[in-house]
């Protein structure tokens, strides 16, 4: 038994010298090492032994075993250290390539429509007031002149907190805070942006999410006049020196009189198209002059100042500018869209 191990040991180790690949060494380790092996084949034989022999054939047939492992061994970490080099020089980087620019962001679109009518504003001597998002019914509503039951509520589908607290609807509020805080100063002049919320299924047109801003003036013989050659410098700013104006009779709980006003349309100049409906107008935002009750919330005395406000969506100024067909793009994130922005 001690030549057919001294024999086996002789054969393995002259068939791994001239193994070429991983599979072919897992070949022979298992022919040689493995259960059905041809060491375990010898071994076997092992019980016709004496109690004398087994222990010196026992010790043989571990060295033999060790052979052929260390020689196993060996042969795999040749081959594990040549696929490293193998795949390293595959996977080298070539660092003289022209690398690849990281995507660069904009503003979007809704915030540069409202820094740039905060700009013409502010060019005509306005402030930036700002307000709570989650307001107080009576800002939102009462002080506007809307007490509870009125039926212009309906208009504005709100998203109540409790029974007097609710996400506000417009940006109102901040007029009534804005008119407390200056405690019967004279003149004030505001604006007002922000996030406003109310019930509304989104749609091409619509979001339960929007963004407002809203105008305010309030000092002695403040005028119906003033409040139009303040919409014509504000739409020539905005559209270009050519935009003309029209206001349209209107009513809002919070001004008397009120209107709602058109500017020329961008596209056609006023000759008619698809986009202004053939009619040469576009409706862009309501005014009006200041409620005398709202001066009074306001801590004014409407005998001796009056007012005039403007309200406008910010969406829809963009959807004119930009001449975009669906509110919703504002808000899917698709790059593809916001990067066209970056260019104008």
């Amino acid at each position: 038994m001690r030549e057919k191990l001294e024999e086996l040991r002789r054969e393995a180790l002259e068939r791994l010298q001239g193994v070429a690949d991983p599979a072919s060494l897992n070949d022979l380790r298992v022919q040689y090492l493995g259960k059905k092996g041809q060491l375990t084949e010898v071994l076997r034989g092992m019980g016709a032994l004496s109690a004398e022999e087994r222990p010196v054939i026992g010790q043989a047939a571990n060295d033999v075993r060790a052979a052929i492992e260390a020689v196993i061994a060996e042969k795999q970490e040749a081959f594990d250290r040549a696929e490293t080099a193998r795949r390293l020089q595959a996977e080298t980087i070539d660092v003289t390539l022209p690398g690849k620019r990281p995507a660069s962001g904009t503003v979007h679109p809704l915030t540069k429509v409202t820094q740039e009518i905060e700009d013409i504003f502010l060019g005509m001597g306005y402030t930036i007031a700002e307000g709570p998002e989650v307001e107080e019914d009576f800002y939102n509503f009462e002080a506007l002149n809307l007490p509870k039951n009125h039926p212009a509520r309906d208009m504005q589908d709100s998203f109540y907190l409790t029974d007097d607290i609710l996400l506000r609807t417009h940006t109102s509020p901040v007029q009534i805070r804005a008119m407390r805080a200056a405690k019967g100063k004279t003149p004030l002049k505001i604006i007002c942006p922000g996030k406003v919320y109310r019930r509304d299924d989104d749609d091409a047109t619509h979001s339960f999410m929007f963004h407002q801003i809203e105008a305010l003036v309030v000092g002695p013989n403040i005028r119906m006049s003033d409040l139009k050659g303040t919409l014509l410098q504000f739409v020539q700013a905005l559209y270009g020196p050519q935009t003309q104006i029209r206001l349209r009779p209107s009513f809002f709980p919070f001004t008397e009189p009120s209107a709602e006003v058109d500017v020329t349309c961008a596209q056609c100049g006023g000759h008619g198209c698809r986009m202004c409906k053939h009619t040469g107008w576009i409706e862009i935002l309501g005014c009006g002059m200041v409620h005398p009750k709202v001066l009074e919330y306001g801590g004014y005395d409407p005998k001796e100042v009056s007012g005039f406000a403007i309200g406008m969506g910010v969406e829809r100024i963009a959807l004119l500018k930009y001449d975009i067909d669906d509110i919703r793009h504002f808000y899917n994130n698709d790059l593809r869209f916001l990067g066209q922005f970056a260019r104008m």
